[in-house]
């Protein structure tokens, strides 16, 4: 995905460690360095907590956009509801969408009814394929 150099040049700019990212995200200082390595892939409730603290843009962290400032929290309630408005808007099935993403329609129905927030790889996937804003789909920006 190429965010782990994005969140490294961030970090690095406010003259932050490792160890004062791991502190905010309550993790510890080698699962973070791992997620800026991308040895791991970073939860989506990380990567939305880092760009909260630092007030980017998730765009940005992805590289799709070089407007980095985004002042706004993410709006857990209109997720849900954008992610099925971009779908039906699209014209993608649950299931298209499922297949595209090599995962399950009841995946893609959790997401649209709220009960847990979209994967990263699976944002970062429809954002690309779709050129839609990653801040948008999370309830960020409108």
């Amino acid at each position: 995905m190429n965010y782990g150099t994005k969140l490294q040049e961030i970090r690095e700019r406010q003259g932050l460690s490792i160890t004062k990212i791991s502190k905010v995200l309550n993790i510890s200082d080698s699962l973070y360095s791992r997620y800026e390595k991308e040895i791991q892939t970073i939860p989506i409730k990380h990567l939305i907590t880092i760009c909260e603290y630092f007030n980017i843009s998730i765009d940005y962290v992805f590289g799709f956009t070089q407007n980095k400032e985004i002042n706004t929290k993410i709006n857990p309630k209109l997720s849900p509801e954008r992610i099925k408005n971009f779908r039906k808007t699209n014209k993608i099935t649950q299931q298209k969408l499922a297949d595209l993403l090599n995962t399950t329609k009841s995946v893609i129905c959790g997401y649209e009814k709220g009960r847990y927030l979209i994967a990263t790889p699976f944002l970062y996937e429809i954002c690309k394929k779709y050129n839609v804003s990653a801040d948008y789909l999370l309830g960020r920006i409108n």
